[in-house]
């Protein structure tokens, strides 16, 4: 069947080398990898189920009463927003099960893109020629963060109103500029002029998704041109690659992948409830509710935002940096910063500008991995400051108290994780020593208890069968 459609298109197009190349594609073989195609299921199953919605969703602040099935809000006035998301919800067969696909298909979107940029930064990915590449997959965890507030900010519920709020307040902490870019955005002071949500809507359903979708292919383009990164090791140089065929073996593989991962999302939407807005109730401006959590992307903003320490620097009466800039801006400007320059900096210290297509393990480079684990632990840090009112109201720790502890643990607990990983690496790196496997000419075998126990090779080589094979 194959052949035939080679043959069927190659009369027509006189591809068929260009086709067999592309069968014979490699790809290797590691698990690291499918972090990055899980990504890209995510986003098809995000398209689909937002074509979906797309057809029910009235982007609109236009005031309607709500008379739905949902007796605790009957007869509460709404905007035709929240009206339609309810009526998506409850109204609309198998409306629930999309919306809440196409938000757990949105968090495992930007979950995979991260793991999947952590693993190219923990292994010298982003180096020469791929530093291209590495500077899309930034922008594509940019974009993603943004297009998931957006998302679920369009719904009009209490939550994505306080979302907007905060964000608003950010804007309008901008510098010189913060008050025009806010009235350009919203069209008018919070919450905005009457078509607000409406252009929020165009940018979410199509102009960030055709730029994420144009950035994926370029992004996949850039991966098969000068063909894959891979591991050390079974014959693998700079100049090959060992691995699996794109027909048949690793075409089927990735197809599999594709059913579990959206096999996953639809079970997830299906099964466990997220942003259930009937609970929130519509946003009005004077209500609002302490404990009410943004998605987990957005966390480690909220939590710099709250962490931050009262300063509003002034100039003769007039306020320069009002106090959400620092955590609303110009934490995450340092952060992303930081990740775009990385390349750079990394050839500047070692003076390293070789092409590589072999990647490090992490131990090989103890000094990137030690930075790497100081900048997570830093953003993982503001994270969890972002759920301090959930940690008083669950375990009783009073907040203030979080507050200062995390401002000096932000600081203190990077710089232990820098020295600690840095030496951990160093270690694994001078000794060989594998968590499983133990040090050089150590085997390992598993006890009668189910463990594991190290023994000599020696050792392993004289416990023998009768055939000669080793023992389990």
């Amino acid at each position: 069947m194959i052949r035939g459609a080679i043959r069927f298109i190659d009369e027509r197009t006189g591809s068929a080398p260009l086709l067999r190349k592309a069968l014979r594609y490699a790809f290797p073989d590691h698990w690291s990898f499918l972090f990055g195609e899980i990504a890209l299921y995510s986003f098809v199953i995000l398209v689909g189920t937002g074509v979906f919605l797309t057809l029910f969703f009235e982007p609109s602040l236009a005031r309607t009463t709500y008379d739905g099935v949902y007796d605790p809000l009957r007869g509460t006035e709404v905007s035709l927003a929240y009206d339609s998301a309810l009526r998506l919800s409850f109204d609309v067969n198998a409306g629930l099960l999309m919306r809440q696909t196409h938000h757990w298909a949105a968090l495992v979107f930007v979950a995979s893109i991260a793991v999947h940029l952590m693993r190219v930064f923990f292994t010298g990915a982003f180096r020469k020629p791929r530093d291209i590449n590495y500077y899309i997959g930034l922008t594509m965890l940019t974009l993603a963060l943004i297009e998931g507030f957006a998302g679920y900010s369009l719904l009009d519920d209490l939550l994505s109103g306080m979302g907007l709020a905060i964000a608003y307040a950010t804007t309008l902490s901008i510098p010189l500029i913060g008050g025009d870019v806010g009235f350009l955005i919203w069209g008018d002071q919070f919450p905005g002029a009457d078509d607000f949500i409406s252009r929020l809507f165009i940018v979410h359903v199509l102009i960030l998704p055709v730029i994420i979708g144009g950035l994926i292919a370029v992004h996949l383009a850039l991966i098969a041109l000068p063909h894959h990164s891979q591991f050390r090791g079974q014959g693998a140089t700079e100049r090959n690659v060992v691995g699996t065929p794109m027909w048949p073996g690793y075409a089927l593989r990735s197809v599999g992948l594709l059913f579990a991962t959206a096999g996953v999302l639809f079970l997830l939407g299906g099964l466990v409830q997220v942003n259930p807005i009937w609970q929130w109730g519509p946003y009005e401006i004077y209500d609002g509710t302490n404990g009410a959590q943004p998605d987990w992307y957005m966390g480690w903003l909220i939590g710099a935002l709250r962490i931050m320490p009262p300063i509003e620097p002034t100039l003769f009466g007039y306020t320069i940096f009002p106090n959400p800039f620092f955590g609303g801006l110009l934490v995450p400007t340092l952060v992303f910063g930081f990740l775009f320059s990385w390349p750079h900096i990394e050839r500047r210290v070692t003076g390293d500008r070789a092409a590589h297509n072999l990647l490090d393990r992490p131990r090989d480079n103890p000094w990137r991995t030690a930075i790497g684990v100081a900048l997570f632990t830093f953003v993982t840090l503001i994270f969890l400051a972002g759920a301090a009112d959930r940690i008083f109201v669950s375990f009783g720790i009073d907040y203030e108290t979080q507050v200062w502890i995390f401002r000096v643990a932000v600081f203190v607990l990077p710089a232990l994780a820098y020295l600690l990983t840095k030496r951990i690496c160093e270690e694994l790196r001078d000794t060989d020593w594998h968590p499983l496997r133990g040090p050089p000419g150590a085997a390992v075998r598993r006890t009668s208890g189910g463990g594991f126990q190290r023994v000599s090779v020696a050792r392993a080589g004289r416990s023998r069968g009768r055939s000669g094979a080793p023992r389990e």
